[in-house]
């Protein structure tokens, strides 16, 4: 029996099985529970999942909950995006978007793509955000961005050792808080994707992407020159075509 279960015993060991199942499984019944209509008890499942965040003395929990807050901003995006939408197929294509997330996006340490799960994060927690706050008090959506933005890029800056990723990523959340309250005056959406997280979707991504090449010594000043060109010419694009009228709140 032994030398049976040497043969099928995977090389990783049955709990790497055991994590990929209940990978598949768990977003599976997140959206079980969204059309039950239990919406709370989804939003407590993905805080839950994260219990060992608190598993430890509790001078360390503000440094692990803001650790796996990229995690969180996903995982809450997703219930929002489930509950937002009626259709069980759209329902499912978001529920194989958090399996891919789960097993391919998220255990991952390649340093490319640990700046993509900051990216990510930014732009489905924005987007959340404004999709369930489009009826809310303006401060509200300035405060969400604000903090959205402070979290995505203290968990891009912290992978790069960078020695002021505080001061950075205070930096970008004021900045996407200022924007929000400026926008948040013309509240524009484009289908789902309001235009606040558009503009720091792309802003945000153009400026990783100089900061990556830079750390890499690969950014060539032609190479920073078309990035900033790139980024100036979509935003105005944005901009200039958006449809400004009857839009203040």
């Amino acid at each position: 029996m032994s030398l049976l279960l040497e043969k099928v015993k995977p090389l990783n060991g049955y709990s790497k099985i055991l994590h990929l199942l209940l990978n598949f499984l768990f977003p599976l019944m997140l959206v079980l529970l969204v059309r039950l209509n239990f919406y709370q008890l989804a939003f407590s499942l993905v805080v839950i999942s994260k219990w060992r965040m608190i598993a430890i003395k509790p001078r360390f929990w503000l440094a692990n909950i803001r650790a796996n807050s990229v995690d969180l901003i996903f995982g809450l995006s997703i219930v929002i995006f489930m509950a937002q939408s009626s259709n069980i197929y759209y329902q499912l294509g978001w529920v194989l978007i958090y399996i891919s997330w789960l097993i391919f996006i998220k255990p991952s340490f390649d340093l490319l793509i640990v700046s993509l799960q900051a990216f990510i994060a930014q732009l489905v927690g924005l987007s959340a955000v404004y999709l369930i706050g489009i009826n809310e008090p303006l401060y509200i959506l300035v405060f969400a961005t604000g903090v959205v933005c402070y979290l995505v890029s203290h968990h891009f800056f912290d992978n790069y050792d960078e020695t002021y990723s505080k001061l950075l990523s205070y930096s970008w959340a004021y900045f996407g808080a200022s924007l929000a309250w400026l926008l948040g005056h013309w509240l524009i959406y484009y289908k789902v994707l309001s235009q606040p997280a558009l503009i720091l979707s792309i802003l945000g991504y153009g400026l990783s992407m100089i900061y990556y090449l830079d750390h890499k010594n690969k950014l060539k000043n032609i190479y920073k020159k078309e990035i900033i060109f790139t980024l100036i010419v979509i935003v105005g694009i944005i901009i200039l075509f958006s449809n400004w009228g009857n839009k203040v709140i």
